[in-house]
């Protein structure tokens, strides 16, 4: 029989650095047979086009968390078919708004679908040092994210101090008094975990997700074919921000293509040669569709031209 493929599940909240993350250990593991589930809750995937390398299989699963019910079938069906493909490893990125404690279910059902096929070894969720402590107070999943890992990768430790990374790991700790922690910068870490046994201590249990069709985050996107300018799009972003979980996408500007990224109040900016055929923004509401009509004011305020919102 071929040997099972190792499995790791990333969770952590919008914007605290999984893609980032990713993109490193895939680096590390060049030459080795990976592939990666994506869960995107947008219609359109932002993330698979950055990640995408050489020789990587890559599926996306979106329009919601692969734990709700809605999409539950796409994700076994996505792990049962990916054990046909003899990888070593398997990495799951589910949405940053993902509740994944019932990713036991999930296992025993490929399980009873394709036989013993995968070694779960564990979920890794990374922790964004910067907006963690006002994350865990409003919302619920990164509390639940943090509960059912393995590791925990503290992201972004170079933009706090002291004080506040002690306050941050004492949280972690009140949640998951267990779990190892490990500090990174921009995504670089000590691949250690790759080689020991994260779930030694055993499973966390399975308890029921908190994703339902029903609490689904409202989310868009915003196309536009013409151009503006940094300026504009920045106050445009500035403008909605706070009834925003994350905006993200690839927008053409002054200065050419730019990978366009926000996390709490900060705006990113990276230029990218992954040209695209128009400019899109996918934008995941905190207010549900009440965010419809000030996207649309704000725009033709600012930019005044078409945009298309979907």
């Amino acid at each position: 029989m071929a040997n099972k493929s190792k499995l790791y599940l990333l969770t952590g909240f919008l914007g605290a650095g999984k893609t980032t993350f990713l993109t490193n250990v895939l680096e590390e593991l060049k030459g080795k047979r990976v592939a990666v589930i994506m869960n995107e809750f947008g219609k359109v995937g932002i993330d698979g086009t950055i990640i995408q390398k050489e020789g990587m299989e890559l599926v996306e699963i979106n329009r919601g968390s692969i734990f709700c019910s809605c999409l539950q079938l796409s994700f076994v069906s996505a792990l049962v078919e990916m054990a046909d493909r003899n990888m070593e490893y398997v990495f799951v990125e589910s949405s940053g708004l993902a509740d994944p404690s019932n990713i036991g279910e999930f296992l025993e059902a490929v399980k009873a679908a394709k036989g013993d096929v995968y070694d779960y070894s564990g979920a890794i969720c990374i922790v964004d040092g910067v907006n963690f402590l006002e994350q865990v107070e409003d919302i619920e999943t990164v509390e639940r994210q943090l509960k059912f890992c393995h590791l925990v990768i503290l992201s972004k430790v170079d933009l706090i101090d002291e004080y506040k990374l002690n306050s941050v790991k004492a949280k972690i700790r009140e949640i998951n008094p267990k779990v190892d922690i490990v500090e990174s910068i921009n995504g670089q870490i000590d691949y250690d975990f790759l080689e020991e046994d994260l779930v030694k201590e055993g499973w966390l249990g399975v308890e029921d997700t908190t994703n339902t069709p029903e609490n689904r985050p409202k989310t868009l996107i915003l196309t536009y074919e013409g151009n503006t300018t940094k300026e504009k799009l920045t106050q445009f972003i500035d403008a909605i921000k706070k009834d925003c979980y994350r905006v993200k996408g690839f927008f053409q500007l002054e200065d050419g293509w730019n990978q366009v990224d926000v996390v709490g109040s900060r705006v990113d900016y990276k230029p990218t040669d992954k040209g695209e055929e128009k400019s899109q923004l996918v934008i995941i509401s905190k207010i549900g569709p009440q965010i419809i009509r000030p996207i649309f004011n704000t725009w033709e305020d600012i930019v005044g031209e078409k945009m298309i919102l979907r």
